[in-house]
């Protein structure tokens, strides 16, 4: 297309049906992301698309960019990043019902950092949540119930919490607590009255942390959720490799311990998320939003860990 200014001729470069998106098109460090022009996805059937106002930030995310997890999600390069997103429905796929263009949704998709994006799970937003607090919901409270349940661990015993602080902990936490289950999380020392106020006995990780636990009480099963080498400790903790489960140790299995990687049913977390959160019993705080641009810096940060609460890009 060519506008006429004058006596200048500027040329404009136009890209019809485009838009901007965060993609990687090698496995790689967080400089392997770029914010690139491309086309638009569309809602096929039993789907929905959805102009993108949040996207969350998942750990996930950056495995999935270093090439961790091709197994649990295969994936073709180039390719784009992220899960989760809160926006407004802009297309309604064949097949669906219950939905529709306009409204304000949370939920699960594919290559979520971008202006739009394609959902294959999502549910009506809670009222009073604001698109960029919904982003940080789908994935992190899917995986907190996921795990919560394959520990076994029911009403009136104790969960021990290993890296409790940042979204799937605090989800944890909450969940547990309206479940009648006593939490014992670690975290570092600036984000243990953060556990407290959501109901936690609280402990510092680092040297002489299993006998701080000890003194807090005898856990019945454990999470591991930061990945930092304690798997051994929490089964002798527990007693039963039976009992732990971690989602951010890929070298569980060899202790015995569940990986556990694969979602669960995302829309039953999501009907279960929005029921708590309008009941007040789940609140997730965002710790820091990115731009698209920023996406490089958000991953930097959620690998460093040590979040309160979550991580989501703003569109």
């Amino acid at each position: 297309m060519r506008i006429h200014n004058n006596s200048e001729t500027l040329t404009v470069s136009v890209t019809v049906g485009g838009m901007k998106k965060v993609s990687f098109a090698e496995f790689g460090g967080p400089d392997v992301l770029e914010l690139v022009d491309a086309e638009e996805p569309h809602a096929g059937p039993g789907l929905i698309r959805i102009a993108v106002r949040a996207a969350g930030v998942n750990p996930v995310d950056w495995r999935v960019r270093e090439g961790q997890v091709l197994k649990a999600h295969p994936l073709e390069l180039p390719s784009g990043v992220g899960l989760d997103a809160a926006g407004v429905v802009d297309e309604v796929g064949e097949g669906v019902e219950g939905i529709a263009v306009g409204d304000p949704v949370f939920g699960e998709g594919a290559s979520t950092y971008a202006e739009f994006a394609v959902l294959s799970a999502w549910a009506l937003m809670p009222e009073g949540l604001s698109f960029e607090e919904a982003a940080g919901y789908p994935s992190v409270v899917e995986t907190a119930l996921r795990v919560i349940g394959q520990t076994g661990v029911e009403p009136g015993q104790t969960l021990l919490v290993s890296g409790a602080s940042g979204g799937v902990g605090s989800a944890v936490l909450q969940i547990a607590r309206e479940r009648g289950i006593t939490v014992i999380g670690t975290a570092g020392a600036a984000n243990l009255d953060y556990l407290r106020d959501l109901g936690a006995l609280a402990t510092t990780y680092g040297e002489g942390w299993v006998e701080r636990v000890r003194r807090l009480g005898r856990p019945d099963a454990a999470l591991d959720l930061a990945g930092s080498g304690v798997i051994p400790e929490l089964v002798e903790l527990t007693g039963d490799p039976g009992r732990v489960v971690s989602i951010a140790d890929l070298g569980a299995p060899d202790h015995g311990v569940l990986f556990s990687g694969t979602a669960g049913s995302v829309p039953d977390a999501l009907a279960e998320a929005r029921d708590l959160i309008e009941r007040g019993k789940l609140h997730i705080p965002v710790a820091k939003s990115y731009t698209l641009a920023e996406a490089a810096a958000a991953h930097i940060d959620s690998q460093a860990g040590h979040t309160r609460g979550r991580r989501v890009i703003l569109v």
